[in-house]
Formats: structure tokens, sequence, C-alpha cells
């Protein structure tokens, strides 16, 4: 609590470059109960319905398990598949002691900022995930964040762990109740993929208009394992900065991101991607999509070739449907190795009128023609995404729509 404290009284009398004024927030809640079923959980329809909008369904009695903290409380479904695990942290710890030595702070570096040092210095809240050996889940398996007081604080960390040949497609939501306006989301998250082994880790947003959101977030990669990143913000917050990192170690290791976004008048979103190619024939991709409606984007992407035959491509790509507000596209490549293999590309603009006029003649009216050029240009698929998060995304499409309004 001393950490976080300091951040605090440090920024109590001062905002940083993008308006952030942390002083506004309550000190981060002490952990608190945990459930080993939902049973006691009491959730009103629009609580229900913040989580179905990030892909969070919680009585469907699926057999991977879920996980879901409810402010400082825990709660969630023991798996039903044999050498699969969700623990809250803090009981692995005293279940496993050697996971704490082994994976806690072993991909993120606790000193990497002032959030990792609060992360550090609290009580660990949050889950530990573990796919055992050739155990391979079909069914996404679905956690949630879920904050329910006005400017409060969660911090969180979380570990997932796949051993060699294990298979896990993840979704994780991080959203609050409907009428909240802000609080402060810290997350560390730490990922271990063995070798063969596969994690897609979709990660849903959906915020109020005054949160601060601060994930910080690595994976390391073994050989010939592949790693996943999907990440969508139906709804930014006020200010979100999230740089993840991921380190192919093992030979012939494989990564890709996905992120697509919409920003509105007021949000900073500063989303982007490290990867470093350590491997003999290691490949990675990140690809960004935004669509901007007045506030703030920066979307970076650093891929580093440090090994014989590293291959990786950087795609950012941004939509301009507004005369206020930035889009800085910032795709970074850094040779280390003289075999490696890297390109580019980045392209931010509006729409071409010609093809609203065009749809338009087709019976369209301009709303619909501009929602459906959105929706192309955020072409892209999830896999482990159901119908109603699908219907949700489709949103972001529906309200480019609407223009500058």
């Amino acid at each position: 609590m001393e950490q976080f404290a300091g951040i605090m009284q440090d920024a109590k009398m001062q905002k940083n470059e993008a308006g952030v004024d942390y002083s506004r927030f309550d000190n981060i809640e002490e952990a608190g109960n945990s459930f080993s079923s939902f049973e006691n959980l009491s959730l009103n329809n629009e609580d229900l319905g913040s989580l179905k909008a990030v892909g969070i369904h919680l009585f469907d009695n699926a057999s991977p398990g879920k996980f879901l903290m409810y402010g400082a409380d825990v709660y969630r479904s023991i798996p039903q598949i044999p050498g699969v695990e969700i623990i809250p942290l803090k009981e692995a710890f005293k279940i496993y002691p050697e996971i704490k030595e082994k994976y806690y702070f072993r991909a993120v570096d606790k000193e990497q900022d002032e959030f990792t040092q609060t992360a550090f210095n609290e009580a660990a809240n949050g889950y530990f995930i573990r796919v055992k050996e050739n155990v391979i889940v079909d069914e996404p398996m679905q956690t949630a964040m879920f904050m329910h007081r006005e400017m409060s604080t969660m911090c969180i960390h979380n570990i997932v762990v796949l051993e060699d040949g294990a298979q896990l497609n993840l979704i994780t939501g991080c959203t609050s109740g409907c009428s909240l306006k802000g609080g402060l989301h810290i997350a560390v998250s730490e990922h271990f993929i063995g070798k063969g082994a596969k994690l897609t880790n979709t990660m849903i947003h959906n915020w109020g208009a005054d949160f601060v959101v601060h994930p910080r977030t690595a994976t390391i990669v073994d050989e010939n394992g592949r790693f996943v990143s999907n990440y969508y913000s139906v709804k930014p917050p006020k200010y979100i900065e999230n740089n993840p990192s991921t380190y192919l170690r093992g030979k012939g290791a494989n990564a890709k991101y996905l992120t697509v976004l919409a920003s509105f008048p007021g949000t900073y979103c500063d989303i982007g991607g490290t990867v470093l190619m350590e491997g003999e024939n290691t490949g990675a991709e990140l690809v960004a999509r935004a669509v901007n409606h007045g506030g703030t984007v920066i979307q970076t992407g650093l891929l580093i070739g440090a090994a014989k035959n590293a291959r990786a491509h950087v795609d950012c790509s941004g939509l301009m449907l507004s005369d206020k507000g930035i889009i800085e596209a910032i795709p970074g490549l850094r040779a280390a190795h003289p075999e490696a293999r890297m390109s580019h590309e980045a392209a931010i603009g509006r729409i071409d009128m010609g093809e609203v006029n065009y749809l338009q003649s087709k019976g369209l009216d301009e709303m619909q023609a501009i929602a459906l050029i959105v929706r192309g240009f955020l072409d892209v698929d999830i896999e482990g995404m159901d119908d109603e998060l699908r219907k949700t995304i489709r949103e972001i499409s529906e309200l480019s729509g609407h223009g500058e309004d």
C-alpha cells in the first residue's frame, strides 16, 4: 500500500501529459472473499449485460471453468477437464509454492515502472491458469475483471502457463457497472507457452468515460510455440497505455498481435506491442486497426529480429472520421541479425466519399454506407468469439455511421 500511496501523493498536485489526475482514485481494496461457485454472486441485468458485451457468460456451465474478479472478491467455477486448473493466485501460491519462484514477475519486470512496482508490493490478487502437457481445451475459457465502485482502484496479477503441447483459447473481459463513470485499473499479466503449445488470448475492454487503464503484459514462447493476442476496445477508457512484450525464445516460435479500437473525443489510446525474436526461424505479425472519432490514437509496433531467418511484418492502419483528433502510426523494425527479414506498412486516411455515394446509389442511406465501409476496414476474424460478442463489436461500425456528431 505504501508504494501506491506514493503514486497518489506524487500525482496529487499535478497531472501527466495526457491529463490524468491519479489523486481522484481511491486506494486499492484489500483482497476480499474467494468463492468456488457463482451461487453467492448477485448481479443485476445491467451488470450481466456489461459482462456479455465483453464475451463473458457466467452461468452457461462451460467445462473449462470460469473466473470473475468482482471488485476485490473472487468467484470461479472449477474446470471439468482433467489437466486444467484455474485458481486464485494467492491460493495457488499456497498450493504450489514453487510457482512463485518460477513464474511470478519472471516475464514482466517488477521494476518496469510505478505500476508494476505497485502490483509487486500489493497482495497478489488475480488468477493462476495452467493447462497440463498435451491437454487441448477446445471450448474457450472465460475470465472477467469487473469494477463495481465509482473511482475505485483494481490491481490484479494474472499468470497463465501452458505446458508442452497444450492448447487454450482464453477470453478475458474487462468492464464496469453501466452507471460507473471512472476508476483506475492496473493489471499485470504473464504468459508462459511451452514447446509446441498454443495460447489464443482475446482481451475485450468496455469502459466508462473516465476510466484509466494500465495493463502490463509479457509472454515467453518456447520452441514451436504459438501466441495469438487479440485486443478489442469496444468502448475505450479516458486513458490507456498498453505495450505488451513477447519473447520468442524457442526455435520456430511464432506470435501474432491483432488490435482493433475506436477512439472518441477526450480519449487517449496508446496501444502497441513489442516482439523480440531470439530463436531461429521465429515469426511475428502485428496488425492494428483504429477508427478515430476525435480522440488521440498512438499505434506502435516494434519487431526485433535477433536470430537467423526471423520473419516479421507490422501493419498499422487508421481511419479518421472527424476533423478533430489524432492518429499517429509508428511501425518499427530492428534487425540484430543479418538474416532477419522484416517489413512494415502504415496507412491513415478518411472514408472515400465516392464509395459512400456508390453505396447510397444501391439503396443505403449515408450512415448505413459509412458503417458498412468501416466494417470492411475492421474485417478481421477472432477465434473463440460468440455471437453476442460479435454483435457488440459490430457496434464500432454502427457508431461510425453517425459521423462526427
